[in-house]
């Protein structure tokens, strides 16, 4: 995957995921700044990446940041403009090849194993076209909560991959099971399950 040859740049990333395209969702919880990185990084191997927020992932990073990132519009609600309703939920994953939710919070899991759709990020999850790999982030108590691990269960059933939570450092300023996977991780999760299928919009060109 980064053997291609790049620019004669040192710091260039390979640009093997051209053609590709990533809806990320970001959560809200501390570690959301983790997901600045992993957009950042695939935007520059090529991958078209476009990022969906909650409410509460907003109050960790800004649409604005992501919207530098990706040099793209950042979608954080189904209402475009007052009077006007753009089914979003529905065309962002059209052409996506993947949606990646991070940090996975407790709530979305939750939302997500019970077929709940109550903002774009849960609607989008039940609208989906394609392929969802998962990057949980909580507190230990939390992640060894049986309901949660039910839910992780019950979305592990229905095909959807995870990545992490590791142990480490956690926002509550203890050690524990439940850290976000780091950047790199995730990156390396992302490009596997892309690059195990040639990209949607070069299927659908033939």
């Amino acid at each position: 995957m980064s053997g291609q040859p790049t620019s004669g740049n040192p710091g260039a990333q390979p640009r093997d995921l051209a053609g590709y395209e990533l809806v990320i969702a970001v959560g809200g919880g501390i570690a959301a700044y983790k997901v600045c990185h992993v957009a950042s990084r695939l935007v520059q191997r090529g991958c078209g990446v476009t990022v969906t927020m909650t409410a509460a992932g907003m109050q960790f990073v800004t649409p604005l940041t992501f919207q530098a990132l990706t040099q793209r519009q950042v979608f954080t609600s189904m209402w475009a403009t007052p009077g006007y309703y753009e089914p979003q939920h529905l065309s962002l994953s059209e052409t996506a090849d993947l949606l990646l939710v991070a940090p996975a919070t407790a709530d979305l899991i939750g939302k997500f194993a019970a077929g709940i759709a109550d903002d774009l990020v849960t609607t989008l999850m039940i609208g989906r076209d394609c392929p969802v790999l998962l990057a949980p982030a909580m507190n230990t108590r939390m992640w060894e909560n049986p309901v949660v691990q039910r839910n992780v269960t019950t979305l592990r059933e229905l095909g959807m991959s995870f990545i992490g939570p590791g142990e480490g450092w956690l926002a509550e300023r203890s050690v524990g099971r439940g850290r976000m996977a780091e950047p790199d991780e995730i990156i390396d999760a992302v490009v596997r399950l892309l690059q195990s299928k040639p990209p949607r919009r070069a299927k659908e060109s033939v």
